[in-house]
């Protein structure tokens, strides 16, 4: 079976009780819990992982390379400071999605910049945690060689 990494970066433990009017009020446990399922519909098994520390992330996502298809990544704040996330991803050659839950390019101006967007195959924002499932399709269908022109 396929397995992909979903990882969240910090701040994300809080969703639910943090800004819900900005980020929803699901947490971020339920969150992952519909992605397993969505995985499974789709035939690929997802694993999780949260960690408010940046070293963390990066360790999971050199820890992916050879073990997951590809990478569904949302990395809160570092998304807009971190060019070792960048590197990571450049470096391990795993398919990875951005993923943020509000719109971050209609938010204040430095949260309009991504370091990882350069390094990813693409970006879902501002969908709720939709997104996350959205991610999911196309990560599969990416991953198949399915793709429309």
């Amino acid at each position: 079976m396929t397995r992909v990494l979903i990882l969240n970066g910090p701040n994300l433990n809080l969703l639910g009780t943090r800004q819900p009017e900005v980020y929803g009020s699901e947490t971020l446990e339920m969150i992952e819990d519909r992605c397993r399922r969505h995985g499974t519909t789709l035939g690929v098994e997802v694993s999780c992982f949260q960690s408010n520390h940046e070293g963390a992330l990066l360790d999971q996502i050199h820890a992916a390379k050879g073990t997951h298809a590809g990478i569904i990544l949302n990395a809160g704040a570092y998304t807009h400071t971190s060019v070792a996330l960048m590197d990571a991803i450049y470096s391990v050659e795993l398919p990875t999605i951005e993923v943020h839950l509000s719109n971050i390019h209609a938010r204040e101006a430095f949260r309009q910049t991504s370091y990882i967007s350069k390094a990813v195959i693409g970006q879902i924002c501002g969908f709720g945690s939709f997104g996350y499932l959205l991610a999911l399709d196309a990560l599969v269908q990416h991953c198949s060689g399915k793709q429309d022109p």
